[in-house]
């Protein structure tokens, strides 16, 4: 399985890791995406009704922690991280709008056609997150 991500997840991901407040978002990543395989990935809140390619709002940490927004192509067992944002902390929002989620899954498709990701990928002791652009 691989992952990969779009820039808008990267950039929402470097700027709240370094946040105290956000100080267990990277371990939760690890956790939940990394060294699994991809059918307990599909869990959460189902966004469309594709059984080949679900795109999927999953909560980390409970109802006050993350939201993850990614797309799973079950075929070629490959995970595109789309969004992510925290429910609390001094950047904590509500979910995103029904437009927004729309517009990521547009992004998300033309980002896979055209190659425009970064692969997310883990260092040598596997406790931190590296991105390459494509």
């Amino acid at each position: 399985m691989e992952i990969f991500c779009l820039e808008d997840f990267k950039d929402e991901f470097d700027k709240l890791k370094v946040k105290k407040a956000y100080r267990t978002l990277e371990k939760d990543i690890i956790y939940y995406f990394f060294n699994k395989p991809i059918q307990d990935l599909n869990s959460g809140t189902r966004l469309n009704n594709s059984d080949e390619t679900p795109y999927i709002k999953k909560r980390l940490r409970g109802s006050g922690g993350y939201r993850v927004y990614f797309l799973i192509l079950i075929k070629k067992e490959n995970i595109y991280l789309m969004f992510i944002h925290p429910k609390t902390g001094p950047d904590g929002a509500e979910n995103i709008t029904d437009e927004s989620k729309s517009a990521l899954y547009k992004k998300v498709l033309a980002s896979i056609k055209t190659n425009d990701l970064y692969k997310v990928t883990l260092n040598k002791t596997q406790d931190s997150i590296l991105f390459e652009k494509l």
